[in-house]
């Protein structure tokens, strides 16, 4: 995750890594560093800071490593913070301001940076207003909230798509994208900011990197800034899918450059060797507090969040939450986090960790994908065994689509598992032939969904003006068909894995006192696999199961509607009720 670049002013670097930090209710990432200065980061929102988690902590990582003191924080309502405050331009303000009150007074720094990427630019800003801010980084901002609605209002229409293809229905009076929703009232507080009405320069210098900022850059001059202007041209690799998100080194170099630029180390000034612990993030009936953990005292470096209920009657078993793909731990559309303090209302504890190579745990040793490999079950055995020294009792996993497949793995093989929720698995058994990258990065829809298309009379009008490729579909079509025949004739010629095939491995869990949810958005891809594995007669799998399959209807592959989230969380109590 870390960031490559110089070190400005020839000192030596920072050797206090970023460790997890709550105050007032604000979860973030802190470095208390060496230098006299220190540096606050304002993410975007919703599914671009999603997409942009990991490289986002890079950059603070490598702001960190120039000496300076570093603060990343979840704005109130988003990621692992708590949720006074949230859907409010306004409770987002105050949180970055009260950032910047924390540096001075934990790190004892004297001057402040500000840096912002896109919507985070825009509240950087606005925050810098009424604060004394010696520097300001934006990185692709809004220059008002209008814009930032507008192109998310274009974002909402291709991002979570339903199964056939068609755009995901939009729950009534709010823009929902990529899951997250944008409430009326935030929508109206957003539509009134506007950046190039300030009447005071926000800090004396400002670096803004991308053209978005339009008429910033001249605004912020004439108002007596030192403006520096930088293209931005891999903006879209960093915010536009969770799956590929790349960091623009460019562009993150020029940042921690700008950032560290004449820094003075903090001489006669105590240096906190470690930052104070945390304070738990607390709402009613529930408290969370920021895990380290790992195969051993001597390597902790997975990182969670433990969810704990205000009270506890028995032993109630406790949940252990996986990533999907390679969406943070808080979940797409932070619904991981929402479900979590919904339990622990319920008196259910529950964890929600990030694999290797996911989120804010390290990288895995040999670089390699955390999706569909098996090595990830060591990490879920050190979750296993990190939830067993808190509190005793039997343990639940829950994933979806590549942690549904995990799960499937992980309850086959670990007795502590009494259980499993598994969330669109798009398969129970990874073929080592196949290519992860090539199978997730596969861009033609199958054939319903095209019929699905083309049953819409606008998509009649596009052929007939030529603008969708006809030959292009059928090919897809014939491709699928292929496809599908080569895919089962090598389910039926490779090896069976180790317990035997999926029914068998389902029955010996049974016969152990484990059971299964399966749920699936109606129409999934995934529902392939457990036809192949099942058959395809509802009732057949059920007594396979043990239970029917819960089938959404009007549902995203991730779950977007706050509809398809209630199912899914019944699912799991249903569970929680059977192993308790």
């Amino acid at each position: 995750m870390a960031i490559e670049t110089s070190r400005p002013g020839g000192y030596a670097a920072s050797t206090l890594p970023l460790s997890p930090v709550a105050f007032d209710g604000v979860f973030g990432w802190f470095s208390p560093g060496i230098s006299r200065r220190g540096v606050v980061l304002c993410g975007t929102h919703g599914y671009e800071q999603l997409s942009a988690h990991r490289p986002w902590r890079g950059l603070a990582g490598g702001i960190a490593a120039t000496g300076c003191a570093t603060l990343s924080i979840d704005y109130p309502g988003t990621g692992d913070s708590g949720d006074a405050g949230a859907d409010s331009v306004e409770g987002w303000l105050r949180s970055v301001r009260r950032a910047i009150r924390y540096l001075r007074e934990e790190a004892g720094v004297e001057e402040i940076v500000l840096v912002g990427l896109r919507l985070g630019g825009t509240l950087a800003a606005l925050a810098a207003e009424g604060e004394r801010i010696d520097r300001l980084i934006l990185l692709a901002p809004f220059a008002t909230g209008r814009a930032y609605l507008r192109e998310m209002t274009m974002q909402a229409r291709t991002i979570g798509r339903m199964p056939d293809g068609s755009p995901l229905p939009q729950e009534p009076g709010q823009l929902i994208v990529g899951g997250f929703p944008l409430v009326p009232a935030l929508t109206a507080e957003l539509a009134t900011l506007a950046l190039p009405s300030a009447e005071r320069a926000p800090a004396p210098d400002i670096l803004l990197i991308g053209a978005e900022s339009g008429s910033l850059g001249p605004r912020y001059t004439a108002l007596g800034a030192r403006v520096t202007t930088r293209p931005f041209p891999s903006l879209a690799a960093l915010v536009a899918n969770p799956l590929y998100a790349e960091a623009p080194k460019e562009a993150f170099a020029a940042a921690i450059a700008f950032a560290a630029e004449g820094v003075r180390p903090r001489l006669g000034l105590a240096v906190h060797g470690r930052p104070l612990p945390p304070d738990p993030i607390r709402g009613e009936g529930w408290r969370e507090e920021p895990s380290r953990f790992g195969p051993s005292s001597a390597d902790p470096g997975l990182f969670g969040i433990l969810c704990r209920p205000g009270e506890v009657d028995g032993a109630p078993p406790m949940v252990l939450f996986v990533n999907a793909g390679t969406n943070v731990h808080s979940g797409w559309g932070r619904q991981t986090t929402r479900l979590a303090r919904e339990l622990a209302r319920d008196g259910v504890l529950s964890l929600r960790m990030d694999l290797r190579g996911i989120g804010d745990s390290p990288d895995r040793a040999d670089g390699t994908s955390p999706l569909y490999t098996l090595a990830a079950l060591d990490d879920v055995r050190a979750a296993l065994d990190h939830l067993q020294s808190v509190r005793s009792g039997p343990i639940v996993i829950v994933g979806a689509c590549s942690g549904a497949y995990l799960a499937f793995q992980a309850v086959c093989r670990e007795e502590r598992l009494k259980g499993a929720v598994l969330v669109n698995p798009y398969c129970f058994d990874w073929n080592p032939a196949d290519d992860v990258d090539s199978v997730i990065r596969n861009v033609f829809r199958n054939a319903s969904t095209y019929a699905g298309l083309l049953k819409q009379g606008a998509a009649w009008r596009r052929l007939a003006r030529g603008e969708i490729r006809i030959g292009a579909i059928a090919r897809a079509i014939s491709r699928a068909a292929i496809g599908r025949v080569t895919r089962r004739l090598a389910f039926l010629l490779r090896p069976r894995p180790a317990g035997g095939t999926v029914a068998q491995r389902i029955a010996a869990l049974l016969r152990r006192g484990a059971h299964l949810e399966l749920v699936y958005s109606e129409g999934d891809r995934g529902l392939a696999a457990l036809h192949e594995a099942l058959g395809r007669s509802p009732a057949r799998i059920a007594r396979c199961l043990g239970g029917p399959v819960t089938i959404v209807e009007g549902a995203d592959h991730d779950l977007s509607p706050v509809a398809a989230q209630a199912r899914m969380a019944e699912a799991l109590r249903r569970l929680l009720a059977r192993v308790h």
